[in-house]
């Protein structure tokens, strides 16, 4: 028996599952799923024109307590354009973590500007508000067009911090250290939908907040995005650009700016509605989940990754921390090899070869983090 052999005998038991595969994050569709495409197909609009846009982005914005909400395509495409929104422009550097998913940094990449990461807190898993502070204070200086890097010479536009895994991270501190220095934030909240910080709901302290809801997050629309907004205004010039940028007239084709085909079609609107009609079973299921996986790891002797202080989390992606890269990899091995999906978190955004020449700073933790941490499986347990 192995030293792991545990830990997938205590996964299997909570997933009901003694021999077969067993997934990372599965979606579950217990209610009007069916239902609501069914319509969709009846009504023939199954396109980014229907009545389930309008009900889905009214719902998510209540849902947030957000001014507005525009559903978009996918979460890369929404953070695109959340940053295209902020004023990001070519030439432009947009700080952010090295600790994320590659969405963030290509989205940074699509407008033509370059990123510049940060390292992450331990506790949080998301961009360290004091390695942020230190880096502004040794590298910048405010100029009348703004915030500049005195090593890259770069205007630094915007900010984009994320709560990884669903964990808030400390977003109130991350925005009053940008607002001194006159950076817009965006938040890269793909992951946390039903997350809170002080009681606030994550993606709506920025500027621009971004929620995806991708085939593996907590609820999914198949493949989908959605901007949360401050500002009603901007979040009409949001739903104009992601409609090409075209104005409504009876049958002409008028367009009056650079436009994006970014608006999520109806029959995804209608499965994320059905789904968000499910998100509070969704999100007691997965909080009593992590429960039993702290109570069982705390007596294997394994740091199990835990909501941070003043938050609620989602527990989206349920994470461990073993003791070191090679014990990493032979969890891995283990579990993969005994049907039980486990991944490791992503390789650091400064490591991969597109984005080698980016500046950081020390990234210890981010550095720490990676040789360690591994996500387990993490669907919510649901009966009909």
């Amino acid at each position: 028996m192995n030293r792991f052999s545990s830990i997938v005998k205590k996964i299997r038991e909570i997933y009901n599952e003694p021999e077969g595969f067993i997934p990372l994050h599965a979606p579950i569709f217990l209610g009007n799923e069916k239902k609501y495409l069914g319509e969709c197909i009846d009504s023939t609009f199954v396109s980014s024109v229907g009545k389930f846009v309008n009900i889905f982005e009214e719902e998510i914005a209540n849902y947030t307590k957000s001014k507005s909400a525009v559903v978009c395509v996918n979460g890369t495409n929404a953070l695109h354009l959340a940053l295209k929104l902020a004023g990001v422009e070519e030439g432009d550097e947009v700080i952010t973590q090295a600790l994320t998913f590659i969405s963030t940094a290509n989205a940074i990449s699509y407008c033509n500007a370059k990123p510049v990461f940060i390292d992450v807190d331990n506790d949080t898993l998301g961009m360290s508000p004091n390695a942020l502070a230190q880096f502004l204070e040794k590298n910048v200086e405010i100029r009348s067009t703004g915030c500049y890097n005195i090593i890259s010479q770069r205007r630094i536009k915007c900010c984009v911090p994320m709560h990884t895994f669903g964990h808030p991270c400390r977003i109130d501190e991350i925005i009053e250290v940008c607002n001194r220095y006159n950076i817009e934030v965006v938040e890269d909240a793909a992951e946390s939908l039903g997350s809170y910080y002080k009681g606030k709901h994550t993606g709506t302290f920025g500027s621009i907040g971004v929620l995806s809801f991708n085939g593996n997050k907590i609820i999914t629309t198949g493949g989908g995005g959605m901007l949360l907004f401050k500002d009603k205004t901007l979040a009409e010039k949001a739903k104009h650009l992601t409609t090409q940028a075209k104005i409504l007239h009876a049958w002409e084709f008028i367009h009056d700016d650079i436009g994006y085909n970014y608006r999520m079609p109806n029959l995804n609107a209608a499965l994320g509605l059905a789904q968000f009609e499910i998100i509070d079973k969704l999100l007691f299921s997965k909080r009593s989940v992590a429960e039993i996986y702290y109570s069982f790891f705390k007596t294997e002797g394994i740091n199990f990754i835990q909501e941070p202080e003043n938050a609620k989390s989602n527990y989206w992606l349920n994470a461990i921390l073993l003791n070191s890269k090679d014990d990493r990899d032979q969890f891995l091995k283990i579990t993969n090899e005994a049907g039980v999906m486990t991944r490791p978190v992503w390789r650091l955004m400064n490591e991969l070869q597109m984005f080698s020449d980016c500046i950081t700073d020390d990234l210890n933790n981010s550095k720490y983090i990676q040789d360690r941490l591994v996500n387990i499986p993490s669907s919510a347990i649901i009966n009909e």
